[in-house]
């Protein structure tokens, strides 16, 4: 297992992939270090079939990082992907003359994007995957993309 603040070069991210069965280039490795470095994402497009996925599952093995996955598909929306409220505990909190805070944190469920960007610790970033976005409705794509640019 490999920390992210002990990656010192290219070499490192090659040889630690490779130890689990992942087979890296010299771009692919350097286009992970720069990520790594930059704190920036990595944003890979492929025919299927390719090691995408097995990309991020190795990634997530190798940094000891948590593996977030957004599955696309048609008519996924915002709140599917980010978050949801959990009804059925507002209700039951509404009944009991509990209404102060029904909007608070301990009704909220976080889905994919939300888990992602909320961390709390910029040192244990997850590993989001965002799997077959060209299934998405254009108007989530442009969601996502304007979530991701922030």
């Amino acid at each position: 297992m490999l920390k992210v603040n002990k990656i010192k070069k290219i070499d490192d991210i090659t040889e630690e992939l490779s130890q689990i069965g992942y087979i890296s280039n010299i771009g692919l490795s350097t286009s992970i270090y720069l990520s790594i470095k930059l704190k920036k994402p990595i944003l890979l497009e492929g025919e299927a079939g390719v090691g995408k996925t097995e990309l991020a599952k190795s990634l997530s093995a190798i940094l000891n990082k948590p593996l977030i996955r957004l599955q696309c598909y048609e008519g996924l929306d915002m709140s599917s992907a980010a978050y949801e409220w959990n009804f059925a505990a507002q209700m039951i909190s509404i009944q009991k003359g509990d209404t102060d805070n029904i909007y608070s944190k301990k009704y909220l469920q976080e889905r994919p994007l939300l888990q992602s960007i909320s961390a709390n610790n910029p040192e244990n970033f997850p590993i989001l995957l965002i799997d077959e976005i060209d299934r998405a409705d254009p108007p989530f794509e442009a969601f996502l993309l304007e979530l991701l640019s922030d």
